[in-house]
């Protein structure tokens, strides 16, 4: 029997470093409202920017995410590099390759295994399924560990790097502790195949939403730094035009902005780079795909955790690739590139786990006088906005308690935030 009034009324969801809202009004079977509201004041990042020399932009917009810390500090370092004609070498962007597949399977195998596992087994949180299912949470932990020591022994720990810096590191690992990081990547390889196995046999809901993906590409790689911002939708645009396609605005029912390209909304994140980078991911990635069930174009936003795993497939793999590379090249002391001038505007991005981050700045005679930072998930807020409006109509003949908790992963496959996400959503029916 179809539900002809519905109240949904969500105080807070914490989300990326603040509150949200999820309000939901279906009135005689009319779906009359459907936001997802935030209404935390903003951080001012970007003015703590101003007036700082150059060189401290990294480390302080790092602390934006803890999760995130080296995309942000990567972000922040390559905008800097770009303003002031800093031309990193090879062995400086190899090392912040092999440095972001740290970061990134960090978050995915804690998304995937502690934020999405337990709606799928049943379970209320990560707690009990550590005593229903010890040895699932075993697995995310040793993966997860060997994620932190290896940002650790690349730029001296992942939260919030201390080693990386404008035009190069400040530290840099030695021979032999790459080689130790290869053989764990290597041992690791079973624990990755029982991730996939793992999610070839959960069922994630059903829910199908064309939109258009956006997610940064380059020729020969699963683009993480740098390369141009693609859309499924056709079409690039180099970095520089980031405006173009975040069109940040206002809405009334938020302090957070929303932004839009081709369409009224867009997504970033696993999925996204999926579907855009299919072609380039690992070819063990491609089978991880196949045995989940993958294909582009995915239009199921549900699925993204999914995208995540095929991910950790690709970036573990090509992780024991770059230490090959490093390895054989060998290692030397680096100082950092100086740069060729002091003031100039440049453009950082990268895409991180929840999706492309920009950084741009203004700098003049070594200080910071602009900046403006788009995050990830600001650029998803509509995306979700519109999976939940399309998402609520279909679901009006179940009982309130199934309506809440399709909600609750919906927010959750979108991975907000890894510390926000953890929260369930508190539903109230009137």
């Amino acid at each position: 029997m179809a539900t002809p009034n519905l109240r949904i009324d969500v105080h807070h969801v914490t989300r990326v470093e603040g509150h949200g809202n999820i309000v939901v009004d279906v009135q005689n079977g009319q779906l009359k409202q459907c936001d997802l509201e935030i209404v935390e004041t903003p951080r001012f990042f970007e003015a703590m920017l101003r007036g700082r020399p150059y060189g401290e932009s990294s480390h302080i917009t790092s602390r934006i995410c803890g999760i995130c810390a080296v995309g942000h500090a990567t972000a922040s370092l390559r905008a800097t590099e770009n303003a002031l004609g800093v031309v990193p070498s090879e062995q400086t962007v190899l090392l912040r390759k092999l440095n972001f597949h740290g970061e990134m399977l960090d978050s995915h195998i804690l998304h995937a295994y502690m934020l999405v596992a337990p709606d799928l087994l049943g379970v209320g949180s990560v707690i009990p399924l550590a005593k229903s299912a010890p040895e699932v949470v075993l697995r995310a932990l040793r993966m997860k560990k060997l994620a932190g020591d290896l940002c650790a022994a690349l730029c001296g720990r992942h939260t919030h790097p201390i080693a990386m810096t404008v035009g190069g590191f400040t530290h840099f690992p030695s021979r032999e502790q790459l080689g130790e990081l290869r053989e764990r990547l290597i041992a690791m390889r079973p624990d990755v195949e029982a991730t996939v196995e793992l999610f070839t046999q959960l069922k994630l809901p059903a829910f199908e939403r064309d939109t258009e993906y956006v997610a940064l590409r380059a020729k020969g790689e699963y683009c993480y730094i740098d390369g141009e911002i693609a859309s499924s939708d056709g079409g690039a645009l180099p970095l520089t035009d980031y405006r173009k396609v975040t069109n940040e605005h206002l809405v009334r029912h938020s302090s957070a902005k929303r932004t839009h390209h081709m369409r009224e909304s867009y997504m970033v994140g696993a999925l996204a780079r999926f579907n855009i980078n299919f072609d380039e991911l690992h070819p063990k990635a491609k089978s991880a795909a196949a045995a989940i069930g993958l294909k582009p174009k995915v239009t199921n936003p549900y699925l993204n955790t999914a995208a995540q795993v095929v991910e950790i497939v690709h970036c573990s793999e090509d992780a024991i690739r770059l230490c090959d590379v490093l390895i054989k090249r060998g290692l030397t002391w680096e100082e950092p590139v100086k740069p060729a001038r002091l003031s100039g505007e440049g453009v950082g991005a990268c895409d991180v786990p929840r999706g492309t981050l920009f950084h741009n700045y203004v700098i003049a005679d070594g200080l910071v006088t602009g900046a403006n930072c788009i995050i990830p998930t600001g650029q998803n807020l509509s995306n979700i906005e519109g999976d939940m409006r399309a998402l609520v109509p279909t679901m009006l003949d179940r009982k309130p308690p199934e309506i809440t908790l399709a909600l609750e992963m919906l927010v959750r496959a979108y991975d907000p935030c890894i510390s926000c996400s953890t929260h369930m959503l508190n539903v109230r029916f009137e």
